[in-house]
């Protein structure tokens, strides 16, 4: 009979707690949810016309041949196609990724780091804290897509846009940041501009890049964006590319001339690093103005951590994590009443020697 108790008063609160999350994130009663998925896209499946089709069993010749009032004709070529027009954004479209909108204006972005949480409600308070975007932390930490996607969808119009850092150059990661709705994707070591143009091509559709059309969060979460996400997200986009590595800083005015990159994060951390050499040396300070020079040479912007905010030309930076942030603020709320716990002699809580 306990356990039957239990058990409703269980399915119970949990309605309660459903209820109320579905209360705070409605799901959007005004325009459909889009997908890239044809069959969702096609009202009409089953009873399509194909009147360009090729003929049952027969080779059309298609690779060399175009159809009448084709753009594209002869072989057909990636080097040389002319791309269509259907994805292009509106006219005149607007801006609306807020941290695109300051780094266009050259003001200064704050990103606030998480870098263990999976819980949806310590992001969300990140989230609408006072950053500029959320810097979700995927290469030193072992959390995976599912839960980084689970928090960002917990609180979509939360202050801060979805960013993260990749573990590395890959499609995978690339693809799955974007499709779970990454609005600022920072890559680490880039160390190539081969490296740097693939980062690129992973994160913008053509034809800018090679992102697969595959769905995703992404096309819910931003679903009533003025002129929709797939024509417009490419130039809402914002592309950080870290230069961590000496062949990186050798690299860098390649890398910051590569079309669809934003900034260039100098790496104070690894720099120092892969160099041997600890921040004010002259060996460190000409590593991180080699990387200020090639940022400022092709109008992109320059990133770096908190602490550099008042270094000219640096005007995106990466803040302190989850646990720093709950640290401080604790601090300052108690003031000296911080770490004034009472002393017992004996018990777990007794002060060790």
């Amino acid at each position: 009979m306990k356990r039957q108790i239990f058990a409703v008063a269980l399915a119970a609160s949990l309605g309660i707690v459903m209820f109320q999350a579905w209360g705070q994130n409605p799901a959007p009663a005004s325009a459909p949810k889009a997908s890239a998925d044809p069959y969702i896209n096609n009202p009409d499946a089953g009873k399509m016309k194909f009147p360009l089709a090729a003929a049952e069993g027969k080779d059309s010749g298609a690779i060399t041949k175009a159809p009448a009032n084709a753009v594209n004709q002869g072989l057909i070529d990636p080097a040389t196609w002319k791309y269509g027009h259907d994805f292009d954004a509106p006219p005149n479209a607007k801006i609306w990724n807020p941290v695109k909108l300051k780094m266009m204006k050259g003001e200064k972005v704050t990103g606030g780091t998480v870098f263990s949480s999976t819980d949806p409600y310590t992001y969300c308070a990140m989230a609408n804290a006072g950053y500029d975007f959320i810097w979700t932390e995927m290469q030193h930490d072992a959390r995976d897509w599912e839960a980084v996607a689970r928090m960002w969808r917990a609180c979509p119009d939360a202050k801060a846009v979805p960013g993260v850092r990749v573990a590395y150059t890959d499609e995978r990661e690339i693809q799955h940041a974007a499709d779970a709705g990454a609005m600022v994707i920072v890559v680490p070591t880039v160390r190539s501009v081969e490296e740097g143009t693939l980062a690129r091509n992973w994160t913008y559709f053509p034809p800018l890049g090679h992102r697969s059309n595959g769905g995703g969060q992404a096309f819910e979460l931003y679903n009533s964006v003025p002129g929709g996400y797939r024509a417009t997200v490419n130039d809402n986009m914002v592309l950080i590319e870290m230069i961590e590595t000496l062949d990186g800083v050798q690299a860098a005015r390649e890398l910051a001339a590569l079309p669809g990159v934003t900034a260039l994060f100098a790496a104070s951390g690894d720099l120092g690093n892969f160099s041997g050499y600890k921040q004010g040396t002259p060996d460190y300070e000409r590593l991180i103005n080699a990387v200020h020079d090639a940022a400022i040479a092709a109008g992109k912007r320059l990133c770096g951590p908190f602490a550099w905010r008042d270094r000219p030309d640096f005007t995106c930076f990466q803040s302190g994590s989850e646990i720093a942030a709950i640290r401080r603020g604790v601090a300052d709320e108690l003031g000296t009443l911080k770490d004034t716990q009472g002393k017992p002699e004996v018990g777990p809580w007794a002060t060790k020697k």
